[in-house]
């Protein structure tokens, strides 16, 4: 591919990974039936997880070999990043360490250990294909560092994405992607 066309498919890959960036998955509508919920999370599971293939596919395109400037775009880069913070911090944190649940009843406090010993460990499929997804792009990050010199604003984003993960529990492969995003920012 030309670079043009390099840089249009990054465009229109761009706007795929804004569609599902700020879509929360932990619906709780009182009012909605059991089937009509599960609807709706079926459709934003779609689209959160059709966002992550975008990331991934943006994420790989820059990190191949012999790729010419034009295509480190500064907006996917930032796009990708706030979609890969946005869904860890409000998806897959609370899904696998109850710590990071909100309470949708407004509840009394619970200790962390009470909230870790009532938690269950059964997880949907559709969050764990997610949740390797996002540990992809966060080890593809940890490469495009290695290749592309980034703003200091995007280095703070992925620094604080990179040590965040030590202090989630039941992340241990999301972990292991983290310490090489974090290395690869220290040698920055």
């Amino acid at each position: 591919l030309s670079t043009d066309k390099t840089v249009k498919v990054l465009n229109i890959l761009e706007k795929n990974i804004q569609d599902g960036a700020k879509l929360s998955t932990l619906l709780n509508h009182n009012n909605d039936t059991e089937d009509e919920e599960r609807l709706w999370r079926d459709l934003i599971m779609e689209r959160v997880t059709k966002s992550a293939d975008a990331c991934l596919t943006a994420i790989n395109i820059m990190t191949s070999p012999n790729m010419p400037k034009a295509v480190y775009i500064e907006d996917v880069i930032e796009r990708v990043i706030q979609y890969t913070k946005f869904h860890l911090q409000n998806t897959l944190y609370p899904q696998y360490d109850p710590v990071y649940r909100v309470d949708p009843h407004g509840g009394g406090v619970l200790s962390s250990k009470a909230k870790r010993a009532k938690c269950s460990t059964h997880k949907q499929r559709v969050i764990v294909m997610l949740y390797n997804k996002v540990c992809d792009i966060v080890s593809s990050l940890s490469e495009l560092l290695e290749i592309q010199l980034l703003t200091d604003t995007t280095i703070l984003q992925v620094s604080s994405m990179g040590i965040t993960p030590f202090f989630v529990e039941n992340v241990s492969e999301l972990q292991l992607c983290a310490i090489k995003l974090v290395t690869a920012v220290s040698n920055f």
